[in-house]
């Protein structure tokens, strides 16, 4: 689950049944296209008041959403003593050697072009933890199923691209202009909630650029009150026209049910980022290398300045774009290249937006004092990269939402997930910014690296009395001794407040 936190401890849920994909572009002539032109639709749909029914709507659209399923390969512990005092003495004995078994998950989404382009969430599609893609399949409306390709996925926006052939065209939809989207307009979502197929339901627009306080690039939803559950994730949200303005992404729940409060990726956030996918193009997003915070009440009372305006900085990254252009921590930004920056207009949202090496102007309060300033603005950093950046060695140690580094030798074979140790991860661990090694993220409980100590941010310094620099060089290491035949590996490790140790750990 990716959770969408709020200040008040309840969390928001995806809305696939344990996955998602992103969203894709691309209207060839000749297609069947699955929307009736605007003079049959002004029929179904009055200018004024609600539709008498959705029903010829739905008609004209539904043969263009299809149900998304993957097939997983996960590795489990079979060791009935795995967990306990007694896993060392009684593991091998046990015959509890892991083992895999397969899984599933569903969710939505829908064609974009006659050849084939599928838009989805990309967290239907991207297993998590210990779990391998095997493959994904597509179901058409009418029962008819092909085996998908995925031609692309953009973790930072949650989106993702799948290919589907046959030898005549695909009915599609398309990508609808959101920005024209107001609170109370009619939408209605198609999708597959907890695997029943087709299902459709409407609402309206409750809110439009939503910002559900995660501070990410892409944290700016519509909101709506149509049913959305899991499996509806990267399903459509479509306008009275038969355009799609969103993709259904997550919802608002104390109870993981619809209550009513549900989140879709806007159109014009999802429609240049599937373009790209499908043009197999690097998605490039500016970076200034700043940490920061909202202008709350709290920071606008103690700075003297309106609420809800501006962002504050909390920190600036030495050698990033923020630096060179000479902000400080403690600057407020109030203006990116002219425009305000607001709680439906953050600032990750803004720079994101602006290509990597552009000049743009800055607008910030200093001491109360106006100034401005010009940044050439960077390339964001890969989702892996900017995890080591916001490493917190008090998160939970079990926790798999950090992104491991590497082709995952590390995570099968010794139960880990590592990361790079960078200079900001060595102050934050307590250890001198020139110390060599990779940090662990996440541990898997049941591995014996678990039972060792190894936790997050224990930093593996050794492998088999070699220095490990970075991920490749561990997995190098663990390999060799598999090579060797070798079932267990000497980890040279330091925890925090300890001194360094070698420990054996047994592979799995």
């Amino acid at each position: 689950m990716k959770p969408v936190r709020y200040s008040y401890g309840i969390t928001g849920a995806l809305l696939a049944g344990g996955a998602a994909i992103s969203l894709i572009t691309g209207h060839p002539a000749g297609a069947q296209v699955a929307q009736n032109d605007a003079s049959k639709l002004s029929t179904v749909v009055p200018k004024a008041g609600a539709p008498a029914s959705f029903a010829d709507l739905t008609e004209q659209l539904q043969p263009a959403v299809v149900n998304i399923s993957t097939k997983q390969r996960i590795t489990v512990d079979t060791n009935p003593f795995s967990g306990t005092p007694f896993a060392d003495l009684f593991g091998d004995r046990g015959g509890g050697q892991p083992t895999t078994r397969e899984a599933q998950s569903l969710g939505s989404g829908f064609i974009v072009s006659a050849d084939g382009y599928i838009v989805t969430n990309n967290h239907v599609i991207s297993p998590e933890g210990r779990a391998e893609l095997e493959s994904v399949s597509v179901t058409m409306p009418d029962g008819t199923e092909y085996p998908a390709e995925v031609v692309g996925k953009d973790a930072a926006s949650d989106l993702a691209v799948l290919k589907i052939e046959r030898s005549k065209p695909f009915p599609f939809v398309h990508f609808g202009d959101s920005t024209q989207a107001r609170v109370g307009d009619w939408v209605i979502a198609i999708g597959n909630p907890f695997g029943l197929g087709g299902t459709v339901t409407s609402g309206i627009v409750s809110a439009v650029y939503r910002n559900t306080g995660q501070n990410t690039a892409y944290d700016r939803y519509i909101q709506t009150d149509a049913s959305i559950n899991r499996g509806n994730s990267g399903g459509p949200l479509f306008d009275m026209h038969g355009n799609v303005i969103g993709i259904n992404n997550a919802i608002f729940s104390p109870s993981g049910g619809s209550v009513g409060i549900g989140f879709a990726i806007p159109a014009e956030t999802a429609a240049p980022i599937v373009d790209k996918l499908i043009k197999g193009e690097d998605i490039l997003r500016g970076f200034l290398g700043v940490r920061i915070n909202p202008v709350t009440e709290d920071f606008a009372d103690a700075l003297g300045i309106p609420e809800n305006h501006g962002e504050f900085i909390q920190m600036v990254q030495p050698g990033e774009a923020a630096d060179k252009a000479g902000l400080k921590a403690g600057d407020v930004v109030m203006k990116v290249d002219g425009k305000d920056v607001t709680p439906d207009q953050t600032l990750s949202y803004l720079v994101a937006n602006i290509a990597p090496g552009t000049t743009v102007p800055l607008e910030i309060l200093r001491d109360g004092k106006k100034m401005k300033l010009n940044a050439t603005v960077g390339r964001r950093p890969s989702e892996e990269e900017l995890a080591a950046q916001s490493f917190d060695p008090d998160e939970d140690a079990q926790s798999d939402n950090t992104p491991s580094s590497g082709n995952g030798l590390v995570e099968k074979s010794l139960g880990v997930q590592a990361i790079p140790l960078t200079g900001e991860i060595a102050r934050q661990l307590g250890v001198s910014e020139d110390t060599k090694g990779v940090v662990v993220a996440a541990v898997d409980p049941n591995a014996d690296a678990a039972r060792k100590t190894l936790q997050r941010g224990t930093i593996i310094l050794q492998v088999n009395n070699t220095d490990v620099a970075d991920v490749a060089g561990l997995e190098a290491a663990i390999k060799e001794a598999q090579d060797a035949g070798r079932e267990a590996v000497l980890l040279r490790i330091k925890n925090r407040g300890a001194p360094p140790i070698s420990i054996p750990v047994r592979l799995r």
